[in-house]
């Protein structure tokens, strides 16, 4: 496997499984208007996320979390500039993880992947934290390729739950 280390994002969510990262890999317009549909919609018992009142599918895009091509809640991201004033690589290395950050982070998948993914990355490394997240997200059923946060398979329609 080929290591894109502007997947390794600082706070343990794999930007190589990230919805928005594969709707843009893609082109997808499809799934890009399902995600600018739940970012607008907002997250069930959270609200909307900040700044998303005006998302279109143009803003689905991302090239990961270290890159220079953010997703909009990527760029205004507390834990990224966190590690970046600390000169952390990540959550990972800090004695306080986790902090209020983690404790506040806005989407419930996400914060459960986070709590779930550092303390491995902490125990394995990065580059077997990044093998490991990526071999993770397929269907066991069929073998489809699938990405954080799925709930079903979109090719089987089995139910999954690998986060």
């Amino acid at each position: 496997m080929t290591i894109n280390r502007n997947f390794a994002s600082p706070c343990g969510l794999y930007c190589g499984v990230c919805a928005i990262h594969i709707a843009d890999r893609d082109n997808n317009e499809k799934f890009k208007e399902r995600l600018v549909g739940l970012y607008k919609g907002g997250v069930p018992g959270k609200g909307i996320l900040p700044n998303s009142e005006n998302i279109t599918t143009s803003d689905i895009k991302c090239d990961g979390c270290l890159s220079d091509n953010l997703f909009m809640h990527c760029k205004q991201c507390d834990i990224r500039d966190c590690i970046k004033e600390k000169d952390y690589e990540g959550c990972h290395q800090c004695d306080e993880f986790p902090c209020k950050y983690i404790d506040d982070f806005s989407m419930d998948v996400g914060k459960r992947v986070i709590l779930r993914s550092v303390p491995y990355r902490k125990k394995y490394g990065t580059e077997k934290w990044i093998e490991d997240e990526g071999a993770r997200y397929y269907c066991p059923e069929c073998g489809n390729k699938v990405f954080r946060g799925v709930v079903k398979c979109n090719k089987c329609k089995v139910a999954l739950n690998l986060d």
